[in-house]
């Protein structure tokens, strides 16, 4: 597998705290679409428990990562889809528990209206690149 190199700061770009601004990668592009907190028989995890939903959410990823014969090593970016901001932290401890500070990747955070069901409080998509 290649491995990506990440650039956390640009020059003339502030650091970023929480991920790498720039991460270039060269293989099989792989897109893992918003994953949520739904368990393998389609049941909600963690209603009202930003923590719970979030370790779901990254089980979810990483169980589609190793379909397409991906870890989280070879995730390029990250997308958050969060109902508030408030759940960041939670999001956070899940994404650590998966990706170490000096892998991370890309990434964005947005907050949103709702998402398909009102007790999801967050979706996560992932693109990673595959040697």
């Amino acid at each position: 597998m290649s491995e990506p190199t990440r650039i956390p700061a640009p020059d003339g770009v502030a650091p970023a705290a929480a991920y790498t601004h720039v991460v270039i990668g060269t293989g099989r592009f792989v897109a893992i679409s918003g994953q949520l907190p739904l368990d393998e028989h389609g049941e909600l995890v963690g209603e009202g428990d930003p923590a719970a939903q979030a370790r779901q959410v990254f089980e979810n990823l990483r169980r589609c990562l190793a379909a397409a014969g991906a870890t989280f090593d070879d995730v390029v970016k990250l997308t958050f889809f969060v109902t508030d901001m408030a759940h960041m932290p939670a999001i956070r401890a899940a994404r650590a528990a998966h990706i170490p500070d000096d892998r991370l990747p890309a990434a964005s955070a947005v907050q949103v209206a709702a998402l398909v069901r009102p007790e999801f409080l967050m979706e996560i998509e992932a693109y990673a690149v595959v040697g």
